[in-house]
């Protein structure tokens, strides 16, 4: 089994499971043999992903900021590992609600880690932020987990203030110097690019933009066509947090810091090469490019360097570039014109492809040992 058999059996809990990276994490994780909680609150999007999948899980409907009520369900479920997705992810909705954004994805990362900290058992938490944590200088070099964070917008901003607030746990409360001594809990960050994949229906995003012009017969609006950032397809930030959770729970203390995913160069793309990418594959997509007036700033160039991670971890992209885009666009074709939700059967190929890759987290094994720093 994947990942060294290491979640079969294991209690996971996933916040922001209702949302469209938890729903894709949440059904791995159950392939994977693990026992799966969710906290979130309902999914923002009719459609969603989370109801197509129809997956038979304990699902908590809660807001993150809700200490009491996120603290008891933590206590009940006893949860070994926990992958923290929750937030309030959209760059131009922070715009609109700058303090809910902010206590979102600040407070309610704090108000997890206390309900951690009060139950008994958590032995790895995999926290997952941004790419947009870093303080942008828009430079064509990747950024690198040692660089400066910081963040223009309040989305960017707040998932700054939460990296650095988790750090912060990890060093006051969690040291991994005191692992196995004081405490059993290992604490991890993950910054990923822009995901795209099956299932996202979110606002103010670009595949989904196209998506809901197809149903309606119109065109897409494309706001920033030249901005560039890393895409990359849902299964490959997760793939990199499950490997994260993997090492966490083996003890290995290098793992409890801060890792980047994101694509190589094939994935690092204009908005306008990603849309051409997409009509390749569904013809029926069409888009016209229509910069607004006194829009709020975006970011124009982002990317990542993501070696730590290839070395570190030994996590690598599969699906880099037009493989990742045309499944996407494959995804959605299925269940616009038929019906279907192929979300299994992709996450199938993908792992058919790792282990054509012979990638060392997709082989057969049982148990696999990790060195411990």
């Amino acid at each position: 089994m994947a990942f060294g058999g290491i979640y079969r059996g294991k209690r996971v809990l996933v916040t922001g499971h209702t949302g469209f990276k938890g729903s894709w994490l949440s059904l791995w994780l159950q392939d994977l043999g693990a026992e799966v909680f969710g906290y979130a609150l309902p999914p923002p999007t009719t459609p969603n992903h989370w109801d197509l999948l129809d997956l038979d899980m304990r699902s908590e409907r809660g807001d993150i900021r809700d200490g009491a009520h996120l603290a008891r369900f933590v206590a009940e479920v006893r949860p070994e590992v926990v992958f923290h997705l929750a937030a309030q992810p959209l760059v131009r909705a922070s715009y609109q609600q700058p303090l809910e954004t902010f206590s979102t994805n600040v407070m309610g990362s704090l108000a997890l880690y206390e309900a951690c900290r009060a139950a008994s058992g958590v032995r790895a938490i995999v926290s997952i932020t941004t790419d947009k944590v870093y303080e942008n200088r828009e430079w064509p070099w990747g950024y690198r987990e040692n660089d400066p964070m910081g963040g223009h917008d309040p989305y960017s901003a707040s998932k700054a203030c939460a990296d650095l607030a988790t750090t912060s746990y990890r060093r006051s409360f969690w040291p991994v110097g005191q692992y196995g001594k004081v405490h059993q809990t290992l604490v991890a960050t993950a910054r990923a690019g822009n995901v795209v994949g099956g299932g996202d229906w979110g606002a103010d995003r670009l595949v989904p933009d196209l998506i809901r012009s197809v149903g309606s017969g119109t065109e897409a609006v494309l706001r920033n066509p030249d901005s560039t950032r890393p895409w990359q397809h849902v299964l490959e930030p997760l793939c990199g947090y499950l490997m994260l959770g993997e090492r966490l729970l083996r003890g290995d203390v290098s793992a409890a810091q801060a890792w980047n995913f994101g694509p190589a160069a094939e994935g690092v793309l204009t908005v306008r090469a990603v849309v051409e990418m997409m009509k390749k594959a569904w013809p029926a997509l069409r888009y016209r490019i229509d910069p607004p007036r006194d829009a709020p700033h975006e970011a124009n160039l982002l990317t990542l360097d993501c070696a730590f991670a290839r070395t570190a971890l030994r996590w690598r992209p599969i699906w880099d570039g037009p493989p990742g885009f045309e499944r996407t666009a494959a995804w959605y074709r299925a269940h616009h014109e038929r019906g279907d939700v192929i979300t299994r059967a992709q996450l199938a190929d993908y792992l058919a492809r790792a282990r054509q890759l012979h990638l060392e987290w997709a082989e057969e094994a049982v148990e696999r040992a990790v060195s411990v720093a």
